[in-house]
Order: C-alpha cells, then structure tokens, then sequence
C-alpha cells in the first residue's frame, strides 16, 4: 500500500489548505478527532490525517495499516473516513445532515451543515467497531 504514516507535519499540512473555510473545517475536525481518540494526529501518504491505526488482513490475504480515524480537506469536500463503513449507522446519517457518503468515505462540503455531536458520535462508534474488530495500535 502507497499511503504509509510520514514524518509530515500536520500543521503545515493544513496551512497550506487554500481555501479559508476549509481550513477552518479542518480544524475544527482535527480537534473533534483529538478528543475522541486520544490520540495524536499523524500524516498519512501526503493528504490525510489519521489518528491511531489498525492491521487488517482479508480473507483475500490482502492485509495493511491504516488509520483507526481519519480526514483529509480535499477541494471538493471534507472527507472523513469512517473505517466500520456505514451499515450499521443509518440512524446516525439520518440525523447528521447535509453530506453524502462512499464505501468508508463521508463527504461534508460545509461542516456548519452537520450537527457536530452527532458527528463525533458517528467517529466514536467507528473507532470502538474498528478497535473491536481489528488489531488497534495506539
């Protein structure tokens, strides 16, 4: 796998965001992540911010590292990871807000379109199914 954890600076990372309310999103997610997982915030590849980190290995063989929680402020919109996926959090979307998601992908194009709670309660959830699931490294 092409995206490793790197020596990066998160912080510079995220000055060098363009665009002013993205920037501030990402902050405001930074800290948010912080809090839920305890842990420090780590430059994954050159474009995420990942928190913690897991081992999986498939059925296929197929096995790797990544982030336990995570985010990038790409320019079309916030991505955050939740790595359980979304089965088993329609009540969650339900009550979030404007976004749209992809397998383990949660777009949000402005965060003062989302409810901040139920957002950390949507990471939170991830990363007690993912640490449950998998081999968590801290």
């Amino acid at each position: 796998m092409k995206t490793r954890p790197s020596d990066a600076s998160v912080d510079d990372f995220l000055a060098r965001v363009g665009n002013e309310r993205r920037r501030r999103d990402a902050l405001a997610v930074l800290a948010l992540m912080k809090r839920v997982t305890g842990e420090e915030p780590v430059m994954w590849g050159d474009s995420i911010v990942g928190f913690g980190s897991y081992h999986y290995r498939y059925a296929s063989g197929r096995e790797g590292d990544w982030p336990l929680a995570g985010f990038s402020p790409r320019k079309r919109a916030l991505t955050v990871y939740i790595m359980s996926g979304f089965a088993k959090h329609d009540q969650l979307l339900s009550r979030l807000g404007k976004h749209a998601t992809g397998k383990s992908c949660l777009y949000i194009n402005r965060l003062e379109d989302v409810d901040m709670e139920v957002l950390r309660e949507l990471v939170e959830c991830s990363v007690a199914e993912v640490s449950a699931r998998y081999a968590v490294d801290a």
